[in-house]
């Protein structure tokens, strides 16, 4: 986003600030006054929360760099005030930044390439700088970041189909909740809702696992085979998928509930909506669900359901929509 009614230097300006209210706002010592500052200065103007949303994403890459253990004898120096703190980083920054990406690359902490992708009211086919090729879903966000020893994709949210650009030296690596996918050159598809994550494999190989800080490269798939891991499982639950799998129904633009358990469908189903439907207790989430329908009108999917299944709908407190089951009769004697 660019505004062109701004000059080079009220641009900079504006990215410099940005930079400032990053520190500023995950420093330990960040005031009350300060926060109300920076949201005084965000919504200013449009471009200012655009630039501070950038430095956000270059933090998150920044979080990621491995903490190894210096050769550097420990000096004692006095704490800096964060006023003279910053003024130091920025100083640092400016002279050795060249130096610092170079070195950081050369060690693997570093990215040369950096690019971020998300997918709102469409499906959205992009080109990641390595050549792959990834198809959003809808409500779909992810960033890549091109290391000199690996590939690494961070899928925020949503569902993507992958077709991966063959480099055995450098490995195709997607991490999804806890755990994640490394491929050197395949097609496959992952699907994450909260903390739930599927992956489906269409060509070549893939390992996967359910957490990183676990040890072990994780388990194998082959084509036409399924993971799936959710927020504590120790390894990834795997199966084989059907020839008629409609998981990838999406890239048409279409949601396929084949005969489902409402426990099971409306994981799927709230992946499009902006307040997930709930299933008010354990009789209402076996009732079983079918049907095609199109992604772009899944609100109207879940208006349908009272009619089409034995279910009323409410509200929750926080405003979610509730299916509770019908009670049956119980017929006279």
């Amino acid at each position: 986003m660019t505004d062109h009614s701004l000059s080079q230097a009220q641009y900079d300006a504006i990215t410099d600030a940005a930079a400032h209210w990053c520190m500023r706002l995950h420093a330990i010592d960040c005031t009350a006054e300060e926060r109300l500052a920076f949201e005084q200065w965000r919504d200013a103007h449009p471009l200012h929360a655009f630039e501070y949303e950038a430095m956000l994403e270059i933090w998150d890459v920044a979080g990621d760099l491995p903490r190894a253990e210096s050769s550097v004898p420990a000096v004692r120096v006095k704490p800096a005030t964060p006023w003279r703190t910053f003024g130091l980083a920025a100083t640092v920054c400016a002279l050795a930044l060249p130096l610092a990406a170079y070195t950081g690359w050369n060690l693997g902490w570093l990215p040369n390439a950096y690019q971020h992708f998300e997918a709102t009211d469409n499906v959205r086919q992009v080109t990641l700088s390595d050549g792959s090729q990834v198809e959003l879903n809808l409500g779909s966000e992810l960033t890549f970041s091109n290391y000199k020893d690996q590939r690494r994709v961070t899928l925020k949210k949503g569902e993507a189909f992958f077709s991966v650009s063959h480099d055995m030296q450098h490995p195709f690596i997607v991490k999804a909740a806890d755990g994640s996918i490394r491929v050197t050159g395949t097609r496959f598809n992952v699907w994450m809702y909260e903390d739930q994550v599927r992956v489906n494999l269409i060509e070549g190989s893939v390992l996967v696992t359910s957490n990183d800080a676990l040890p072990g490269d994780g388990l194998r798939l082959e084509p036409a085979m399924q993971a799936r891991y959710r927020h504590g499982d120790f390894t990834p639950q795997i199966s084989q998928t059907y020839a008629n799998d409609q998981s990838l129904a999406w890239r048409s633009g279409k949601l396929v509930l084949d005969d489902l358990a409402l426990t099971d469908a409306l994981p799927l189903i709230n992946r499009y909506l902006n307040k997930p439907v709930m299933i008010a207790d354990h009789s209402t989430g076996s009732i079983r669900l079918g049907g095609i329908y199109n992604i772009k009108e899944v609100d109207n999917l879940v208006a349908s359901l009272p009619r089409v299944l034995p279910v009323y709908l409410t509200r929750n407190k926080d405003g979610n929509p509730v299916l509770n089951s019908i009670p049956q009769q119980v017929p006279k004697s």
